[in-house]
């Protein structure tokens, strides 16, 4: 009679992974998972040694999800069997191992299948991001939780969790987060001995204790690694032993899209990793197999370090060829300076507010309004504007959470209240405020909460519905999104979903503005975001990533905004500075571009983009004389010659 079997998923992270990581690391990471074999009554995972409980009463409370893995045609007696055997492998001290891999290699012993491929494949770098190591706390915590009475479990086959981050915890990420982006640091809060068996959840190696699992880890991973050895009696297995672990780390999977390597070890000790062994004819101890998309392509015998590297980096190489814009002499576009533009001038204050505070009087006031002309009036002259004022100082002082929903409320009522044309004070202030780290940090958690009420989104909506924005309105918006930037948590916000629409339906008609000062804060913007992309593909080829698209990544909205800074560099006639920025923009948006070879390329050709780049360096191109600046010229040559077809 047959018998079915559950796994039952946990999400370590209390949801915050899934609503941050693509704003805060590039990639979407939906959840840190721990899961459990659920079998024969009983529950049964991996934590510090194997563990077995009544289903839904592990620590671990309720499962954010429950899958069925199907059925299996073994007993009960024959899977206990197997699981004292497993205790081989799964002891408290194999800090490689995790509670995933041993659900994976007891589902495939039950049922010849394998769990869902997004539980096993966690970023192994994950844990060493600013966002990881300030999420690290709470995954202890999760992990480690006092057993108690969980509530009762869902009814149904497949369940959810409805309830949300903790808003006051999500919080204090951002805010760790923003801490160790800036400073390249840990945080000192952090524990000083984090679990080992948490480290293991996004370590880079699997378990591989039968048939069935390998051909699943073989299946779902383009490159694969495997090290047969016996730590007990082979001095040579134990020799390469932390030199094979420093390469999986260092080469492990890293990003959500595959790039990198899945590392094996199978235990030639025990009877199942020699069952193993002689399927794969292995007679040598330590050999290491590699498979290239489910083939052996070669294999190594031996302990000889320099060679088990050359053959890895070889694989990842067929693997995942890398951008071909890595084997090009690009100075110019390697020296630019990636650093957002900022606009940091500090006006009179008291004459904005007074200003304010004049269209204030004069408007006619609505009924709808959440306040009154009065309490609007002194929100700025008690609130807003001594933060502002302070930010001067040489100790500023940080803007607190009462002030900023006391801001925020302010702003809301003055968007009602106000035409547009009297609304650049206000954002004239935001923009001084943005760069302010916690301000940033807060507009970034009221962008993933409250879009609809954020000042961001409201400023820009309100822009989008007219047909001309006045000049001040839209000339303070656009500096105001370029010191967005500035903040390592908002800036990656700015480029995903509705946020990024509307800054998108703003910045394109500016770039062509009759204007030059809008003309110059639209370039600066369109580079900003550009240069954000550009740090975070230098990056991936630096950690190993190759050419792989990250999750932030967006190619119909990479195209359209590189034909609108084309449209705009060709048009623009007088402004070198401008010119700059654009070209500045477009290189970084064409350099290790994943959509280089896919479309960029015949879109560059088909608007004839080395010709508009050359007739910038001639007569009339820019200016009379074409662009002179020296440091310009050579980007605007590299481009033209080594980016353009």
């Amino acid at each position: 009679m047959s018998e079915p079997v559950k796994l039952y998923v946990y999400d370590l992270s209390n949801g915050i992974a899934k609503q941050m990581s693509l704003q805060l690391t590039g990639r979407q990471i939906n959840g840190i998972w721990h899961t459990s074999i659920v079998v024969f009554g009983k529950e049964v995972f991996y934590g510090q040694g194997i563990d077995i409980t009544a289903p839904g009463q592990s620590h671990h409370g309720n499962p954010l999800h429950i899958i069925d893995l199907g059925t299996t045609a073994l007993d009960e007696e024959t899977f206990n069997e197997y699981l004292e055997e497993m205790r081989e492998h799964y002891t408290a001290d194999k800090v490689n191992f995790n509670c995933n891999s041993f659900t994976n290699d007891c589902a495939a012993f039950l049922t010849g299948g394998s769990i869902p491929d997004f539980i096993k494949d966690l970023p192994s770098d994950f844990l060493s991001t600013p966002f990881g190591a300030a999420l690290r706390p709470t995954i202890d915590a999760m992990y480690r939780r006092p057993g108690a009475m969980p509530p009762p479990l869902p009814t149904p086959a497949t369940a959810t969790s409805s309830a949300g981050p903790n808003p006051e915890l999500t919080a204090s990420i951002l805010q760790a987060v923003a801490a160790q982006a800036q400073q390249g640091m840990l945080p000192t809060t952090a524990p000083a001995a984090p679990l080992q068996a948490t480290d293991s959840l996004v370590a880079p190696f699997h378990s591989v204790t039968n048939s069935a699992s390998l051909t699943s880890l073989l299946r779902t991973h383009k490159a694969v690694v495997v090290n047969f050895s016996d730590m007990i009696t082979c001095p040579p297995c134990r020799v390469i032993a932390p030199v094979y672990e420093q390469i999986a780390h260092e080469k492990g999977v890293k990003t959500s899209g595959g790039a990198g390597a899945a590392f094996a070890k199978i235990d030639l000790s025990t009877s199942s990793g020699k069952a193993l062994g002689a399927e794969w004819s292995v007679r040598v101890m330590p050999t290491f197999i590699f498979f290239l998309d489910g083939q052996k392509i070669s294999e190594m015998k031996g302990a000889d370090a320099n060679e088990l590297r050359n053959q890895i980096d070889l694989l990842l190489f067929q693997a995942y060829p890398p951008h071909p814009h890595t084997s090009l002499s690009l100075p110019a576009m390697q020296t630019l300076s990636l650093n957002p533009i900022l606009f940091t001038q500090v006006p009179a204050l008291d004459t904005a507010a007074n200003k304010l505070v004049s269209f204030v009087d004069s408007a006619q006031w609505p009924a709808v309004a959440t306040q009154t002309q009065a309490e609007v009036k002194q929100a700025l002259s008690t609130t807003i504007l001594p933060y502002l004022k302070s930010r001067s100082n040489t100790r500023p002082s940080s803007a607190s959470p009462m002030l900023l929903s006391i801001w925020a409320k302010t702003t809301f009522t003055l968007a009602q209240a106000l035409p547009l044309e009297s609304l650049f004070p206000l954002l004239d202030m935001w923009r001084l405020a943005i760069l302010d780290s916690s301000v940033a940090t807060w507009f970034t958690a009221s962008l993933q909460s409250s879009p609809n009420t954020s000042p961001l989104v409201i400023f820009l909506t309100k822009v989008t519905s007219v047909t001309n924005a006045p000049r001040a309105y839209l000339l303070t918006l656009l500096r105001l999104l370029s010191n967005a930037f500035s903040s390592p948590v908002l800036a990656p916000q700015l480029l995903l979903g509705q946020i990024r629409s509307l800054m998108t339906a703003v910045l394109i008609p500016a770039l062509l503005h009759e204007d030059a000062s809008v003309r110059t804060a639209s370039a600066s913007l369109v580079f900003n975001a550009a240069a954000f992309l550009q740090k975070g593909r230098v990056d991936a080829v630096k950690n190993g990533g190759g050419s792989g698209k990250r999750d932030i990544e967006d190619e119909d909205w990479e195209i359209e905004i590189s034909s609108a800074v084309v449209e705009a560099i060709d048009r623009e006639k007088a402004n070198e500075d401008v010119v700059h920025r654009l070209a500045a923009c477009l290189g970084c948006l064409l350099r290790l571009s994943p959509f280089y070879e896919s479309q960029m390329s015949s879109l560059l050709e088909v608007l004839q983009v080395k010709s508009i780049l050359r007739a910038k360096l001639a007569k009339g191109g820019c200016g009379d004389n074409g662009v002179s600046k020296k440091d310009v010229k050579k980007l605007v040559e590299e481009i033209a010659d080594k980016l353009c077809p």
